[in-house]
């Protein structure tokens, strides 16, 4: 096991069994998703996305690196009927296949060299919910590197082929105490 999958399982075997809320981009921006169809929730954790999303009626594919954070939300889904499969992926080896998906969630991970795989994976009408750690933090928590922290717009920038429905990259204007700080929004249709 390598020494970033030995880290990742160690954090989810830390707090198992807690599953978090879904991201905000993908709560305050629910109306926009499909009655039905395939929903990828990618880089998943714990699954707070994939379940709000099976929820909801969708079917649903969470992959995450570490599997320790899978049992539990396979579990948790099982025993609630909901059509959910859990799965250890390395998505930077296997992205997802193309057109595969009418939904994609993505949540506190970035690696742009995925974003034009993950485009491809929306089918006609799909759409990109995508929420991560921007470099004009104000906010607590999040990666120290930069390479993992985006540059102002840069979410505009990686799914340029798509629709912006809802953008948000407030950095350090206007009143830094309000507001979406130090994190990024982008929800966009595939044309």
């Amino acid at each position: 096991m390598n020494a970033d999958r030995k880290r990742w399982e160690a954090r989810y075997r830390h707090g198992e069994g807690i599953i978090p809320p879904p991201a905000g981009v993908l709560a305050d921006n629910a109306h926009l998703l499909p009655e039905r169809g395939r929903a990828l929730d990618l880089a998943c954790g714990r699954g707070g996305n994939a379940l709000f999303l099976a929820r909801r009626g969708l079917a649903v594919t969470a992959w995450d690196f570490a599997p320790a954070a899978l049992a539990p939300l396979a579990e948790g889904a099982a025993a609630e009927g909901l059509e959910l499969t859990a799965q250890a992926r390395d998505v930077l080896a296997e992205p997802p296949p193309a057109g595969a998906f009418e939904v994609i969630v993505v949540a506190n991970f970035l690696d742009r060299a995925l974003a034009p795989a993950l485009a491809g994976a929306l089918a006609p009408g799909g759409v990109l919910f995508y929420e991560t750690f921007a470099r004009e933090g104000l906010a607590e928590g999040g990666p120290s590197n930069p390479d993992f922290l985006l540059r102002p717009g840069e979410l505009l920038t990686l799914f340029a082929g798509l629709r912006p429905l809802v953008y948000r990259d407030e950095g350090r204007v206007g009143d830094a105490s309000r507001g979406l700080r130090g994190r990024a929004r982008l929800v966009a249709l595939k044309p």
